[in-house]
């Protein structure tokens, strides 16, 4: 069976990997070295120099691809690593076309390292393709869609942005971070680019830093693999052989999250110092018939607003949880609560964060795979 034949869970454990030729370990071997042995000048087995190439990171990349359906798969140092990467396909003057409500990692690269160097980047609501479409013109060469967003939860057609991106002759790039593999596909969708904060749901343990860039055309392929090796910004063997481990789980902690993401959702919608949840389960989310269609599940990412919009109401309620932990990142087995408006997107003017909802009040919650009772008393005592 190849690996396009296998099923998702199947993907999860075995695609890309066999066992190691030299002794038979199932566990793919972290290849903790710099260089190799080669017999002649040029003459080797494949790896010459960890940077260019290493084992334990090809059976990751060739995993990772697996999963997004992907014909290459190549893994970064972090995920603005793999961002900076897709950056570097660019030259000075050319334009990006991205969501104004993205990570704030991401929007600090754009609009603080890229901008300088000749870059110009327009951020507009992506819930429908209207406003993009207004901004293209003879210099724009990239689409960057986050969807879901980060943090307020909106989504994206990634369908539509594709056709859009073809009918202009762009890359469209999707950072599918929050979603994961397991319950989006971008390129099954029509994006040239899948971006991953590997660090996320992907690894899954809160252990690793890690990014990953999965797409079809040989010649993206080859642009970016150039960058890779020749910025240098890779993953060590033991990351990688990390992620490789969180991976096998990926199903059944997506499935998990998505449980407890649903009872936590409707929770709070039903609380009363609550204003209002951002989740695109919702019904009356705006494109929730969207998310239904692009993706198989609603995932364990949300946020909510607070009554009265205090900031003080939102510090209060996050230093009083004791399941959930008040830290930077997502993904992982463990709850996590953050503050985007101090922490994740501290770097967006207040002006422009308010703008997409991210208020300071706004509380985001990733939703880990604990049991759901625990998790809703903790949220009860905080909020109380």
């Amino acid at each position: 069976m190849t690996d396009q034949e296998m099923k998702f869970e199947t993907k999860a454990i075995h695609a890309g990997l066999e066992p190691d030729s030299a002794t038979g370990a199932i566990m793919t071997p972290i290849y903790q070295t710099s260089t190799y042995a080669q017999p002649l000048p040029g003459v080797h087995k494949g790896y010459e120099y960890s940077r260019s190439n290493n084992p334990t990171r090809n059976a990751l990349q060739k995993n990772l691809a697996a999963l997004e359906n992907a014909k290459h798969g190549l893994a970064f140092g972090s995920g603005l690593a793999a961002v900076d990467a897709c950056m570097r396909l660019l030259k000075p003057g050319d334009e990006i076309i991205s969501t104004n409500d993205l990570y704030g990692g991401s929007y600090r690269q754009f609009t603080k390292v890229h901008a300088n160097y000749g870059l110009k980047f327009h951020f507009t609501g992506m819930q429908t393709i209207e406003a993009a479409e207004a901004l293209i013109n003879q210099n724009t060469k990239m689409l960057w869609v986050e969807t879901p967003t980060n943090p307020t939860l909106n989504i994206i057609n990634i369908d539509a942005f594709a056709a859009l991106a073809k009918k202009h002759h762009l890359i469209l790039v999707a950072d599918n971070t929050f979603a994961s593999p397991y319950l989006q596909n971008p390129l099954d969708l029509g994006a040239d680019i899948v971006m991953h904060s590997v660090t996320k749901y992907i690894a899954g343990h809160s252990d690793v830093i890690m990014g990953f860039l999965a797409l079809n055309d040989d010649q993206l392929r080859q642009d970016l693999a150039f960058i890779q090796n020749s910025v240098g910004a890779v993953p060590g063997p033991m990351d990688c052989f990390l992620a490789l481990r969180g991976i096998k789980t990926l199903h059944l902690r997506m499935q998990r999250h998505c449980e407890n993401g649903a009872a936590i959702a409707h929770f709070l919608a039903n609380h009363p110092k609550v204003e209002k949840v951002f989740w695109p389960g919702f019904e009356s989310h705006p494109n929730h018939e969207v998310a239904k269609a692009q993706m198989r599940g609603f995932g364990g990412m949300m946020s909510f607003s607070l009554k009265g919009d205090k900031l003080e109401d939102a510090f209060s309620v996050v230093s009083k949880l004791r399941i959930f932990t008040l830290a930077e990142s997502l993904g992982g087995v463990e709850s996590l609560a953050g503050h985007p408006a101090t922490m994740t997107h501290a770097s967006i003017p207040k002006a422009d964060r308010e703008k997409t909802g991210v208020t300071d009040s706004l509380i985001r919650l990733s939703v880990g795979v604990e049991h759901i009772d625990d998790l809703i008393a903790d949220l009860k005592q905080a909020l109380a």
